[in-house]
């Protein structure tokens, strides 16, 4: 292991992992080699660093436990409340403005109404088409042709 430096082995194992044998090569080794001397005494100062670290207790603050349980109650609550129940309470104002709305103008509509005119029956039938008339396809003099309607618009135009 002399002509090889501990590096690989460091980076690529754990020094907690290392068997004894192990160690004792790189130990042998470091007094020769100065970069993998310092590469193993950063080995060993992670190793303590770790252990410390994980030898640490973090307690929480005093009130954590507190705002926990009341985010989690408050969860609960929203929770426990039915989805339409919630939909109405963010809604409630919008529908109930419209069906106010949609009330008053069917109101107003019922008591506005247009004029009644009276008409004869006998001038509803005159303007109306007889039987024969539609069966055998014959106009009524009343109405206008395609070529009345064109010469009007198109003669109006080329007097001007």
């Amino acid at each position: 292991m002399n002509d090889k430096h501990i590096t690989e082995l460091l980076d690529n194992t754990p020094l907690a992992s290392l068997s004894v044998s192990e160690l004792e090569q790189i130990r042998s080794h470091a007094h020769v080699c100065e970069p993998c001397r310092d590469a193993f005494a950063a080995a060993q100062l992670s190793a303590v660093m770790l252990k410390e670290r994980a030898q640490a207790v973090t307690e929480p603050s005093p009130f954590f436990q507190t705002r926990v349980m009341a985010a989690w109650r408050e969860q609960q609550a929203t929770e426990s409340v039915p989805a339409l129940w919630r939909l109405w309470k963010s809604a409630r104002t919008l529908v109930s403005s419209m069906a106010l709305t949609t009330a008053a103008l069917g109101a107003l509509s019922f008591m506005v109404s247009a004029p009644t005119t009276t008409t004869n029956v006998m001038d509803q039938t005159a303007s109306a088409p007889s039987a024969e008339s539609v069966i055998f396809g014959q106009d009524n003099d009343d109405q206008l042709t395609y070529e009345q309607v064109l010469n009007t618009i198109y003669v109006d135009d080329e007097d001007k």
